[in-house]
Formats: C-alpha cells, structure tokens, sequence
C-alpha cells in the first residue's frame, strides 16, 4: 500500500524529496541527540536582518549550546546564514535594538548570566549588564534608553546586593533545612527557597550600560515574573512611550498550588502608583500582554475557566482608557499560543494546535476572521516585519529549518540547510495521517509512519505511541523525545492516535477526557489500533508493543489491566499508576483536581474510577518502567510502584531509573541510554518466533 506524505512541496528538503534507491540507514538517538537545532528567528526592524539561534551538542562532554547565526536577507546572493556569536560562546534570547544597529542576547561567559550586544556590522560581543544576580530575561524599551530585566530575588530585600549576600551565607551555611509554611514547595525540577521572579527596569547611560540601581517594578505583587517554569518575556511588554509596563502574574497566596488565576497588572517606571490589575473580573488565566502602536489597546490571550489548564486561549482585545475588553474571534475553535501584531495593526498572527500540525494563522481583529498562513506541519517560532514573515518548520521527516515568506506565506524560500549532510545518509519513513470513527462514533485522527527499510509486501512490528499531556498531541512534527522516526529506524513501524482530550480538534473534543481518563480515550485507541490494521497491511498486529509517558504512562499502566492481552510490550515512562495518591502528591494540584472535580477528599470515587492500581491483578504484558528522580509532576515513586506491581505479579519487567533527570529525558547520553533501551525491549518482545 502506497502512503501519500502530507506535505507541501516547497517545505520538503531536497535532499529527503527524493527517493533512495538503497536506504542507507534510518534514524538513530544518536542522530536525534546532536542534530543541530534550529530555533528563534528573530528580524530587524526593517527586515533586512534575520538572526536564528543554532543549538549544538558536544555528546563526549554531555552538553549542548546556542550561538546566533544572522543573514542579509537583501543581499543579492541570498547567501545562507553565517555565525554570528563567537564560536564556543554559548547565547539565548536574541533582539535587535530599536534601530536594528545592534543585536542583544544573554549569555554567561562572564560567569553568571548577564545581558550582552553585538553590532551588526560587526566586532566582538559587549557586556553590556553586570549585576550581582543571573538575569533571568530582559525587553529593551521602546526607544532603547532603558532596559527590563528579571532576577530571582527575595522580596523583602531592598536592593539584588542583599538577595546575593542571602544566598552565600546560606551556601556557607552547615544546616541544610528549609522550612515551609503553606503549599507549592517545589515545582516541576526545583524546591522553592524563598525567591520569586520579579521584574526590575534599569535606565541606560550614554555608553549604553545600566546607570544605578535598577528599580523594582513588579514590587507589591507576590507572584513570579516571568511565570515559573517555563515563563519568558511574553509575559511583559513595554508600553510604546515607555512609561509603564503590562506583565501577567499569578498572586502567590494559600491557594497558589491549585489556582490557574494569572492577572495582568500595569506598572510604572517613575511614578508611585501600586501596580493596577486590569483584569481581576477574569478569575481564569490573562497572559501575553502585547500593546497597540499608540498604546491604547492592549491585546492578550484568556481563559474562561478557572483552574482548568487546558481551556481555550481566546485572543482579547482591551480598550485602555475604559478598561473594557472583547473577545476578537469567539468563533475560531482554537487556542492561540502567542500574540504578534500585523504591519498595520490590523491583524493578530499566532500559532496553534490544528488537526495533527502546528500552524501559523493570521486573524483580522475587526471581524475574527482567521486565514491560515503556514501548515502542513509544525510551525515554531515566528517573527515579523514589515512585509516579511519569517518562521521555522518541520514535519516528520525533517527537523526544523528556518524560512522566510511575504507576510500572507507565499513567496516562501528556505533559508537554513542545518544537518543537510547528515540527513542525506538517513532514510526516513513514509507517512500519513488517518481518521476513523472513535468514541460515540465522533471522527478521530492519527498517524502511522512506514518503517525506514520499508518493503513492498512485507509486514513489521508495530511501535503504538501514545502522547501525554492528556491535553495533547503526537502530529506531524520532529519531536526530539519521542520522535516515530527513530523507531522507524529500527524496522518498526508506528501508529499513534489523538484521542478525545487531544488538542486542535475544537474544545470540546478537548474537554471530552476531563473525568474519563480511562473511558474514551482507550475506546479511541482501542478502535484506532483495529483501524489501523484493517487499512494497512503492513502492520503485524501480534508483533507490537504500546509505549507511553506522562498520561501516555498512565494509559499503558490502565491498559495493562483493561486491554491486557493487546501488545506483547508495554513502556511506562513518568507514568501514573495510582491517580488517588498523585491528587496529593503532584505539585500543581490544579491539575489533579481540575480532571477529578475536586480534591480526594471531596470526590475519592471520582479518583477511583479509572486508578490503576487497583487492576494491577490483570497485568501480564512485560512491562518497562523508565522514570527520574527530579520529576515532580509525577514522583518517581509511581514508576517503583508500577515496577514492584509488575515484579510481585511475576510479570516480566525492568526499571530504568535516572537519578539526575526530571519528568523528560533532556542530557544527551541519557537520552541515548533511554532510547536504547527502549528499543532493545521492544525488539527482545515483538522478535519473530521462530
């Protein structure tokens, strides 16, 4: 059978648009590992420029780090990128200066992490920021005179001094213990000491480097700014005069460990005016604040919801003066995920989950028409100016690569060739996407990837993936986790299905998993696998293994005791084995309970309708259980739990433990040791019998 790729031409590398005669070889970890990483396209204000940060592995010394790469986009020979950063100078979080003179960034060469610049034209990277604590973020002002930046401090210390003198005497210290007073001691990988994120602006002198102290604006609000773990700079904008920023932050009170109320708050540089909550009608999430080019209409994303992480992020538009918002297009089915603004101010571009890719949509803010831009794919960052759009792709076989188009998508030329040569040795396998009758007859969708030394005829072992989140999504992109490929690679092929609780299928299809881990998502697998091999006859059904993290885990966990004849494998990475504990033990408990509707206390049964440990006494699927130690989402305790099942059932079963990871495999050689050892089990249960 004939797998038909969707893809658009023009985003295909020529090197994987044609076909191998001989396959040299599919991909392997070691590939995924030290491919080098495309990422934040970043323009000059007039377009001219475009600057892309390029992610490099050192696999012997088990690191990786980004330099800054730039390309006259003018210049008549359309020449490729050239590195910009000095070779060996590790950088992130790359701006041009309001003129498009200069290029700003971070980097910790200095030995902390501190704000740097570079001409354009040329010369070498100036410090430009030395202040006594890492700089978390930073946003140049407007007109370039003053400079945002974020520190982790202790709120109560008057000056960064006296938060750097708390942390040495405290490294200094022999006592060890911290002592904690309400909930949210530790989140994701790290246990909170005390400091929060806070936003702090710094006036330039002449020679561009801060003069003074700089000032706390964020001061008064108990919250982190950016966000905590993964906030960044769009979580606060600048005002185009200057005078006043907007940031989004959650108050951290007693209930910060299970409230999803972010705010956003204005602040002012110079006056003495307490921070002004512009959106405390709306008990949900705000966040994403961009302004208008005259400073009257802020625009943001918003929930509805409170205390429900996965609610539509609906694009909102506020009126300043009388503190009046609207929703910009109530009838576009998706969540936006960020906020630029068009040339003229009349369109907002983002980017969004939308059926198995990852698209870039412009939507008209007076009518809420949406039209996409860029598809057939995943879309990462994007930048634009002016008429020129620039963003980076990829689909499932190929990483991502870094393009520039007109603002409406067309005239697209790619840009970067980044592991062209390594990719011309690696054969990838086919795919397409598929659609079946799941739950309540409902369409649901998924993928299935042919394997690398694919042959006509012939019937593989079967990888059946399943994404996490709940509210999530395995599509047409490159992941670097779990990517289909490097099973492909290894003579299987893959099925992977959305089932109901997926993103980019419209809110409720979203909404549909809250309260029913167990129920319609395993209707959907379960219908999605017997489709599968009905419509694919390479697919051996009795050689294959299902695998899973997060949720993902969970479900392998609860179809090992619902589904226990299915697969003749199954790997539990990070997952959840007992859902009743984890209400108690997880660390955003907005989570738990927002998906139980309520607290273990208030609704056990709810946590007991789809737990699976109490159907451990089915389990006879030889079991993988990976977890790390950091993981606070889900503690590490769940995967011994799942293993000490599996191994007092008799089931065979192994443990692959990492003391130095949290809940996703990021060093490079552990990665490596994860991906093989999954494939060594996959490989040990779905061998041909002979």
């Amino acid at each position: 059978m004939t797998l038909k790729p969707l893809l658009l031409a023009l985003l295909v590398l020529p090197s994987l648009a044609s076909a191998q005669a001989t396959p040299a070889r599919g991909l392997d970890a070691r590939d995924l590992v030290t491919f080098e990483r495309v990422s934040a396209p970043t323009l000059s204000p007039d377009g001219r420029f475009l600057v892309l940060s390029v992610r490099e592995v050192d696999y012997e010394a088990n690191k990786a780090s980004a330099g800054l790469w730039i390309e006259n986009l003018r210049a008549r020979d359309a020449a490729p990128p050239v590195r910009f950063t000095p070779e060996g100078m590790s950088v992130n979080s790359p701006a041009f200066s309001p003129d498009g003179a200069e290029v700003w960034f971070l980097s910790a060469k200095s030995g902390s992490s501190q704000v740097w610049k570079q001409a354009v034209a040329g010369g070498e990277p100036v410090q430009v920021t030395s202040f006594p604590l890492d700089v978390g973020t930073f946003r140049l002002s407007p007109d370039g005179k003053q400079l945002a930046v974020s520190f982790e401090v202790f709120t109560d210390c008057a000056d960064l001094a006296c938060t750097r003198q708390r942390l040495d005497a405290r490294a200094a210290s022999k006592a060890t213990g911290q002592l904690y007073d309400k909930l949210f001691v530790r989140h994701w990988d790290t246990w909170k000491d005390g400091r929060r994120n806070q936003l702090f602006v710094a006036a330039l002198g002449a020679d561009g480097k801060p003069a003074g102290e700089p000032v706390r604006v964020s001061a008064g609000i108990d919250g982190d700014v950016p966000t905590k773990p993964f906030g960044g700079k769009e979580d606060y904008a600048w005002a185009p005069d200057g005078q006043s920023l907007v940031l989004s932050a959650k108050i951290g009170g007693n209930d910060e460990s299970w409230s999803t109320n972010y705010d956003l708050y204005r602040v002012w540089v110079r006056a003495r005016r307490a921070p002004q909550n512009l959106t405390a009608d709306n008990k949900a999430l705000d966040g994403g604040p961009v302004f208008s080019a005259d400073g009257r209409t802020l625009y943001y994303r918003a929930m509805k919801r409170p205390g429900f992480e996965a609610d539509r992020l609906a694009l909102m538009a506020m009126d300043l003066r009388s503190g009046k918002a609207r929703e910009i297009a109530p009838d576009w089915d998706f969540s936006a995920s960020n906020i630029t603004l068009s040339a003229d101010g009349k369109s907002i571009y983002t980017t969004t989950f939308d059926t198995g890719t990852y698209a870039l949509f412009k939507v008209d803010i007076a009518t809420g028409a949406a039209t996409k831009v860029v598809g057939g794919g995943t879309v990462g960052g994007f930048d634009l100016a002016g008429d020129t759009l620039a963003y980076t792709h990829e689909n499932l076989k190929s990483p991502a690569q870094a393009f520039v188009a007109r603002a409406d998508g067309s005239a697209a030329r790619q840009v970067t060739r980044q592991n062209e040569e390594k990719l011309a040795g690696i054969a990838f396998g086919d795919y397409e996407q598929f659609n079946f009758k799941g739950w309540n007859e409902e369409t649901v969708h998924g993928y299935v990837v042919k394997p690398a030394n694919y042959e006509e005829g012939k019937r593989y072992p079967v990888a059946f993936l399943i994404h996490g989140g709940p509210q999530g999504s395995f599509g047409n992109n490159f992941h670097y986790r779990w990517n289909p490929q490097t099973y492909a690679g290894a003579g299987f092929a893959v099925v992977m299905i959305d089932f109901h609780g997926s993103v980019g299928y419209g809110q409720a299809f979203t909404d549909s998993i809250s309260g029913d881990w167990g129920g319609k998502p395993l209707e959907d697998l379960q219908k999605g696998w017997a489709a599968a091999l009905e419509r694919y006859d390479f697919l051996d059904g009795e050689r294959a293994c299902a695998l899973g993290g997060s949720y993902g885990g969970y479900m392998v966990a609860w179809i090992a005791g619902q589904w226990p004849d299915a697969f003749d494998c199954l790997v539990n990475h990070a997952g959840v084995v007992d859902t009743r504990i984890m209400g108690f033990n997880t660390e955003e408990l907005w989570f738990t309970e927002w998906e139980n509707g309520g607290t273990p206390v208030q609704v056990p049964q709810n946590y007991e309708k789809f737990n699976p440990i109490n159907h451990v006494g089915n389990w006879k699927s030889p079991m993988l259980v990976i977890h790390g130690q950091l993981d606070y989402r889900v503690l590490v305790e769940q995967g011994l739990a799942s293993f000490s099942a599996a191994q007092r059932q008799g089931v065979p079963s192994q443990l692959l433990y990492f003391p130095d990871e949290n809940h996703w495999i990021l060093k490079p050689q552990n990665s490596v040791l994860w991906h093989d050892t999954v494939k060594d089990w996959l490989k040990r249960w779905t061998a041909e019998k002979e």
